[in-house]
């Protein structure tokens, strides 16, 4: 019916199957004229409204400008337009023409078809002027595809015109045959004209950022736009600045702010599901007995948050029970809101998911249609009488279908892998912003490593799944697929095959679990062994004056060894696994082919049945491998799941602890806040208010609580304006020395000198390089302790804050400094005079000059006055005071004297200026000899000026030497241009040589570590499993040749077994192979990973300690998180597959050549083609990868500084401005991770049409040699054909996973080979109770801290008998720290030497000289573990002996009262002990090593009086047989020394008994006096 109405619109047949049964076949022209005319015009239609829309809303483009692309597009479409018209006067023309009325009327097609194609151009103009309006539109993609079907289905046309012509000889119809070729012309050129991009002039400057925003149609799918870097990576290794602009939708700060919005509201639903189950669980619970519901109550409310208080220490030891109760898994699993986390990552990113969902099901779709080309190729060789047309039609289809497939393909997996990232990004990002508002509790639950794993660990976990997340819904599609494609081939004996499936099921699962449990366990061992390995990296300066690295290296050893133990389990399980599902599809097609011959005589297995099934088969193989790798990445996700929702969902700080009630009178209001019991204060605005107590009273807690980093039980705290606070151990960031100060804070050149001047800070800058711009190391580590100090008060004070909270600021530094900084700052006539000021302090002599104190005793303020109030009241600060400040007579300095400080600093100044231009050693000479000269005049101006020149030049000297920052005193003129010396940290080396050499011997690193006869076996193994694969499908092709053989005839029964019976055993083969090659690989990976990490952790621990200096902690702890992780996990798993592919490339091309020898013309091309491919990408994918991981670093890097300095960032306010920071740091990472994952397209869709041209020439040469094949072999070689694909992808991405992974051996090796220091222990050892006398004695000793550096100390000679007390005096910088540095070997001598009991030191090894020294450093390290731990990590004495010592150093009866005693778990970096109680536990690790010579390197600096007493007294008594060197900042600490050395710029300027100094009137007398002590003072043992 539909036919007759088409043939009567035509006026011609429309079907008749004899077009096609001939050796030329054609298509009817009624279907020319119909079909092939409606369904690009029917697109179009259908696509047509999205564009229209755009004309109808308002515009923000630039409409007047018209570029020529769109003139030409537009002009193109107008002259089609023209010849539609045309076409309809030629038919109007010969219906009625003008003489007379035609007979034969046209038929109605030519009316409709010109009129269709007339509208559809008008159409088209609009749509195109609807393109160029929408905002950054480059080009169509739909109208591109409108022109390639139009294109396409004319084609048909034409040829039909051409062959017609050339049949008759003659052009029928003239007219119209030239309008139709007219206009094919024209269509042509606007299929080009539409493959090309117009680039709108707004969008310009973008596209040169960002080409991927100008690609045009076309060049997305292909990924074209991309080559330009992928040349540019091929000619020189890209940097940084290579790295393209990212697009709005991929930068951090909308997919977070995305992402935060979703989270809010699945978090408060969850916080609502949890309160719920708790009030279940209440109910349940009511029976339980009220003393424990008491004593939980307790526990929950004592102790929030009192950072320095033993309630910490006795909630966390209830903690600890409570937690080792919780058998009960589930309890602890539940104790947060959960189950949130998943449905934010949907919600924020379902657009991708659809769009990817959407192209992954059109890629499964696709792969079922080869199988069934395939089908028909293999009847149409069988059957010789069918036309070779077919053959030729089955083969370009066969082409087309892959190249769809490869096209669907990429396009899903680069949104998938862009999905990855964003996840990765936006649960970075949120971590983030959490750790800045995360509350004290849940701050201590996890350690800054665990913290840092979050975002490095469990966010990658995050990206690895959502790569291929969609796997959960398509593989099981492609399974029921196939098996219904595979039931029309073989019937009911599919079942036999699909139950050997099902059965692998629970198997998997059970293996699934398994690993499971082992992931849990596996992530735990990494955390601690990370945690060990930060706190080992953090405190590496102690284990090495200690000489105690072998004990914390058998630590991490101990843990490593337990996390490989799990990893070889793991191993083991993942190779039964392997085993499982290699020989499942061998399993498979055994039991399916073996049924389907053996369930009736009359099935015989045909070549075409054999070879659609194996095809289908080897799709099934895919999904069957996927799934239960993606369970098992599922499963280790959602442990990671577990932690971050547990770290999100924490509590924050409260935000209304603190309130700014302006209508108080005063600046400070606390009433009733639980510190460790009740305080009410207020504090009136522009006061100077001290606090004062004890070690552990509160002081710190105080601070805290000012700050809102408390937890408050009742009352409340008021504070009006804005605060600015100085931490008791300065946070110093890695930054420029000026960024430190500012903050954020915009530069204001006068403001920003008074502040140096002020803080003392101006000489040091003078002499630096980069003078402000100089940068400061990870942790300030190039700056002295009061140096830090001043940088963190000098940010106080450029803050311009209302209130000020410093926290015992003044103890790091020298005692006249700290006097000038009181005046300068902090005092009544200081830079803050006008400004709230609450001071914590330990020193006395400032009291006097405060307007209020506060006494804090036990957590409670037991007095509160003005400094003459509280001394009349005869209170405990009276005594206190009575106790400890000898001598009060201290006045402000006088006017005229500041005078002459100022003047004399301004001439010191030029001074220095007019030396600048001088050689250094001659500008040094010159400098002594100026200063020692007129030693009269030095001391016969007031010792004020004195000790200002004294200051100064002290200053000088320490900044030219000891800063490690620069390598010469000439200042540059620009100091943009940092000289290599001057810049600490170095950028993060980055290997860029050539591909073959480097990898190579990395490469080979790996194999020896794995060693070489597991190699050799491992190659052998995966070798023999190979050729019994393509065995087994050679026997297939001889087997399916029986049916032609015996046609019509009974198929004999024991041929039917023999078939069967090899084709099953090759099939086992192949699994049991599979299994023992993973086995061995498993063995030898767990080797390898053993041999590089304990290399490494041993090579790190003998690096010399100026390796520490200049290395941000975040980079070498990524060599032990990163990059071993992925030699633990990755390069085993990529090293296995990559190994696979390899073979399984191979095979297939000797399969082909072997069916169509004809095939190997073509191999040498592609083979060509594919290496130009292959190392174009591998070198810039490799580049990318490195520019990925060197970004990575500052990321962590950035994020533990803002953990350990959260304190200051929330007090100033700045959360803000870091998390802006932060997402500036992880966008330079996504700017080389995009481009990796874009190359990672490239290069696939680049392969994929290689294999696809395989496939290709496999069908074609099949085609043209099809008399001489038999069936069978065109069989095996096209489905081979279609599997390479595949093989050829994985094979190129798995050797470039390969050679990124090997980088990670690399950076470990390069951590390998660093130099070491010298040798632990040498042939040449001490006697065993060396030194027995404790003499030391220094012969000409010179020293600096790194070749090219000035030296630091100039030629040291003295000798210190036995058992004398010396104290070591200076100002700061003067080199007191490196003399003890020089005792340690920490810094080796450059000349000279030191003698010990007459033993050269620097002859015997560091261990035999570390062990026999005892060093109270200036920063008491402890490390989280026992007590008892910290004090003896070698077990070497008994626990008495360690009761003995805590008792002498004033903490027995601290530790006796933890429940724990000396089991009692110290927190990370010692959190849960106050400093004064660290600094008493340095001593008792002093007093146990009971070594001969003792150094004190400022230890009491931060201490209050009176534990400073205690620490002296013991000293005194216990240390009275040793030899005592104590570098003091307080000199009341040496005055009782039996001689004291007075240090200046690295000489020894004074070295006699205090008193004899102090009558010499020299540098010890004015310092002296500075600090008010006289001689009567004086006590000499």
């Amino acid at each position: 019916m539909c036919a007759a109405a088409l043939e009567e619109y035509c006026g011609s047949i429309f079907w008749n199957a004899s077009y096609l049964n001939r050796e030329d076949p054609d298509l009817p022209v009624c279907v020319e004229q119909t079909v092939l005319v409606w369904i690009p015009l029917g697109f179009l239609w259908l696509c047509a409204p999205q564009h229209l829309v755009s004309l109808c809303r308002k515009t923000q483009v630039d409409t007047k400008h018209l570029s020529k692309h769109y003139i030409c597009k537009q002009i193109v479409v107008f002259l089609l337009l023209l010849t539609a018209i045309a076409g309809l006067a030629i038919t109007l023309g010969e219906d009625f023409p003008p003489s007379q009325a035609s007979t034969v009327k046209n038929p109605g097609v030519y009316y409709a078809n010109p009129v269709l194609y007339a509208v559809t151009w008008i159409l088209l103009m609009l749509c195109q002027e609807g393109v160029r309006r929408r905002k950054r539109s480059v080009d169509s993609a739909t109208l591109f595809l409108f022109w390639l079907l139009l294109v396409l289905c004319d084609i048909f046309p034409f040829q039909t015109l051409l062959r017609e012509g050339l049949r008759l000889g003659e052009i029928s119809d003239v007219p119209r045959f030239c309008l139709f070729y007219i206009s094919f012309g024209l269509e042509l050129i606007a299929l080009i004209l539409s493959a090309m991009a117009d680039i709108p002039p707004e969008a310009q400057e973008v596209v040169k950022k960002n080409p991927e925003a100008g690609a045009a149609f076309l060049s997305r799918i292909t990924f074209n736009w991309f080559s330009s870097m992928v040349v540019k990576g091929y000619k020189r290794p890209l940097v940084q600045e290579d790295m393209w602009e990212l697009s709005d939708a991929e930068s951090t700060a909308v997919i977070n702010q995305r992402f935060q919005y979703f989270m809010e509201s699945e978090l408060r639903a969850a916080r609502v599901r949890f309160q719920n189950r708790l009030k279940k669980q209440r109910e349940t619970s009511k029976e339980k007995s009220p003393e424990e519901a008491f004593q939980n109550g307790l526990s929950n409310n004592l102790g929030k948050g009192i950072s320095h208080d033993v309630l910490m220490m006795e909630e966390k030891g209830k903690k600890g029970d409570e937690k080792k109760n919780k058998k009960d898994k589930k309890k602890e699993e539940k104790d947060h809101p959960n189950s949130w986390l998943i449905s934010t990552i949907y919600k924020t990113f379902k657009g991708v998911l659809f769009e990817s969902a959407l192209f992954k099901l059109l890629t499964d779709l696709l792969a079922f249609v080869s199988p069934q080309l395939l089908k028909f190729m293999v009847s149409f060789t069988q059957d010789k009488s069918r036309y070779t047309w077919e053959g030729y039609m089955y083969a370009v289809l066969l082409l087309v279908v892959a190249i769809l497939q490869s096209l669907f393909l990429q396009q899903y997996f680069q949104r998938c892998f862009v999905l990855g990232m964003k996840v990765r990004t936006a649960i970075t990002a949120a971590v983030y912003k959490k750790a800045l508002v995360v509350s004290n509790d849940t701050r201590k639950e996890s350690t800054v490593g665990e913290t840092v794993n979050l975002i490095s660990a469990d966010a990658q976990r995050f990206n690895d799944v959502t790569n291929f997340i969609h796997l959960l819904w398509s593989c099981p599609l492609q399974i029921v697929l196939a098996i219904v494609f595979l039931w029309f081939e073989l019937g009911p004996s599919v079942l036999a095959g699909l139950a050997v499936m099902v059965l692998m099921g629970p198997i998997n699962g059970l293996l699934a679990t398994k690993a499971r449990k082992i992931q849990v366990k596996n992530m735990k061992f990494k955390d601690k062994r990370l945690k060990i390995m930060n706190e080992i990296l953090n405190g590496i300066k102690i284990l090495k004056l200690y000489a105690w690295e072998t004990s914390f290296q058998a630590q991490v050893d101990g843990i490593r060894g337990e996390e490989l133990k799990v990893m070889r389990k793991f191993a083991y399980l993942t190779s039964v696994s392997t085993f499982i599902f290699s020989s499942a599809p061998a399993l498979v097609s055994l039991a399916t082919f073996a049924v389907f011959v053996g369930v009736s005589p009359d099935n015989v297995l045909t070549a075409e049945k054999a070879f659609t099934s194996i095809s289908l088969f080897n799709i099934l193989r895919f999904p069957l491998a996927m799934l239960p790798m993606l369970i098992a990445a599922i499963v280790q996700t959602t442990v990671s799941r577990k932690r971050l929702e547990k770290f999100l969902s924490g509590e924050d700080l409260e935000s209304d602890i603190v309130r700014h009630d302006l209508s108080f009178g005063m600046s400070i209001i606390i009433i009733a806040t639980r510190l460790s019991a009740d305080i009410s204060l207020d504090i009136k605005p522009g006061k100077l208010v001290a606090v004062v107590g004890a070690v552990g009273s509160g002081k710190s807690s105080l601070m805290s609580a000012l700050l809102g980093e408390m937890y408050s039980n009742k009352g409340f705290i008021n504070i009006q304006g804005s605060l600015a606070f100085v931490p008791q151990q300065a946070w110093i960031q890695n930054a420029t020395l000026r960024d430190n100060i500012l903050f954020g804070s915009s530069h204001e050149d006068r403001r920003f000198q008074g502040v140096i001047q002020a803080c003392a800070l101006a000489p040091d800058l003078e002499l630096l390089q980069g003078g402000d711009l100089t940068e400061i190391g990870e942790k300030g580590i190039n700056l002295s302790g009061g140096q830090k100090q001043r940088v963190s008060l000098a940010r106080a004070a450029y803050s311009q804050a209302d209130i000020y909270l410093l926290d015992d600021p003044l103890s790091a530094v020298d005692s006249h400094v700290g006097k000038h900084l009181f005046d300068e700052v902090i005092g009544p006539n200081g830079l803050l005079k006008d400004k709230t000021r609450i001071l914590v302090t330990h020193g006395v002599s400032f009291l006097p000059y405060v307007d209020e104190i506060v006494v804090l005793v036990n957590g409670e303020v037991s007095e509160v006055g003005s400094y003459n109030s509280l001394r009349a009241s005869r209170g405990a600060f009276s005594e206190f005071l009575d106790t400890y400040a000898k001598d009060q007579r201290k006045q402000t300095p006088s006017e005229s004297s500041n005078y002459t400080f100022l003047s004399l600093q301004f001439e010191c100044k030029h001074f220095v200026k007019h030396k600048k231009n001088m050689s250094k050693s001659l500008q040094l000479q010159d400098l002594m000899s100026k200063l020692y000269l007129p030693q009269h005049l030095l001391f016969s101006c007031t010792h004020k000026v004195c000790v200002c020149f004294l200051y100064l030049f002290g200053i000088f000297i320490f900044s030219s030497v000891r800063l490690r920052t620069n390598s010469s005193l000439k200042k540059s003129d620009d100091v943009g241009d940092l000289k290599k010396g001057q810049r600490l940290i170095e950028k993060e080396a980055m290997e860029t040589g050539k591909v073959i050499q480097v990898k190579f011997s990395v490469y080979l690193e790996y194999l020896r570590a794995m060693g070489w006869g597991y190699t050799v076996m491992v190659f052998l193994v995966y070798f023999i499993q190979n050729v019994a694969f393509i065995g087994q499908n050679l026997w297939l092709s001889d087997w399916t040749n029986d049916a032609v053989e015996y046609y019509n005839m009974t198929y004999p029964s024991w041929k039917r077994d023999t078939r069967v019976g090899v084709f099953g055993v090759l099939g086992v083969a192949q699994g049991l192979f599979v299994f023992l090659g993973t086995l061995l690989m498993a063995n030898a990976s767990v080797d390898a990973s053993r041999t590089l990490h304990s290399r490494l952790l041993n090579n790190i621990l003998r690096v010399p300690m100026v390796f520490f200096d200049t290395t941000p902690i975040g980079r070498v702890v990524n060599r032990f998180a990163k990059d071993i992780f992925t030699v633990d996990e990755a390069i085993p798993q990529s090293f296995r597959s990559w190994l696979l592919c390899l073979l399984g490339v191979l095979g297939t091309l000797f399969v082909i050549c072997l069916a169509t020898p004809f095939f190997t013309i073509v191999i040498i091309p592609l083979t060509v083609l594919y290496y130009f491919v292959q190392r174009f990408y591998v070198a810039t994918s490799r580049q990318l990868r490195r520019l990925d991981s060197v970004s990575r670093s500052p990321i962590y890097s950035h994020f533990s500084e803002t953990v350990s300095g959260l304190s200051v960032i929330r007090a100033y306010g700045h959360q803000e401005r870091f998390l802006k920071h932060n997402e500036t740091i992880i966008d330079e990472n996504l700017k080389s991770l995009y481009p990796w994952i874009v190359s990672n397209r490239w290069l696939a869709i680049r392969l994929e049409f290689l294999g696809n041209l395989v496939v290709f020439f496999a069908a074609l040469f099949a085609v043209i040699s099809r008399d001489s094949l038999d069936s069978g072999l065109v069989g095996l070689s096209i489905s081979y054909a279609l599997n390479v694909t595949q093989t050829l992808n994985w094979l190129v991405r798995m050797t470039s996973e390969l050679e990124n992974n090997i980088v990670a051996v690399e950076r470990v090796s390069e951590y390998s080979g660093l130099e070491n220091e010298a040798k632990w222990v040498t042939d040449t050892r001490p006697p065993e109770k060396w030194p027995e006398q404790g003499r030391l004695q220094f012969d000409n000793y010179k020293v600096r801290y790194r070749p090219g550096l000035d030296l630091v100390l100039h030629g040291i000679t003295c000798d210190i008998n036995s058992t004398e007390k010396i104290g070591i005096v200076g100002r700061t910088g003067a080199g007191k720290s490196s003399l003890t540095n020089c005792l340690f070997r920490i810094i080796e001598a450059a000349e000279g030497r030191i003698l010990i009991d007459d033993v050269d030191i620097s002859t015997i090894g560091l261990h035999d000289l570390r062990n026999r020294l005892t060093i109270i450093p200036q920063d008491p390290v402890l490390f989280s573990g026992t007590l008892r731990m910290n004090l003896d990590p070698f077990d070497k004495f008994s626990d008495e002996e360690i009761w003995r010592v805590l008792e002498l150093s004033h903490l027995k009866d601290y530790a006796a009262g933890l429940q724990e005693g000396l089991q009692h778990e110290v927190a990370e970096g010692g959190e849960n002990l106050s400093v004064g109680q660290r600094q008493l536990l340095c001593l008792a690790r002093a007093l146990l090593r009971r070594t001969r010579i003792l150094i004190l390197d400022e230890a009491t600096a931060a201490v209050d009086l009176e534990t400073d007493d205690l620490i002296q007294n013991t000293i005194r008594k216990e240390f009275s047989h040793c030899t005592v060197l104590t570098i003091a900042h307080r000199l009341h600490s040496i005055m009782d020394s039996s001689r004291v050395m007075v240090l200046d710029a690295g000489r020894i300027v004074e070295f006699d008994s205090p008193s004899n100094l102090l009558q010499k009137h020299g540098h010890f007398y004015a310092m002296a006096k500075d600090a008010g002590i006289n001689q009567e003072d004086t006590t000499v043992l």
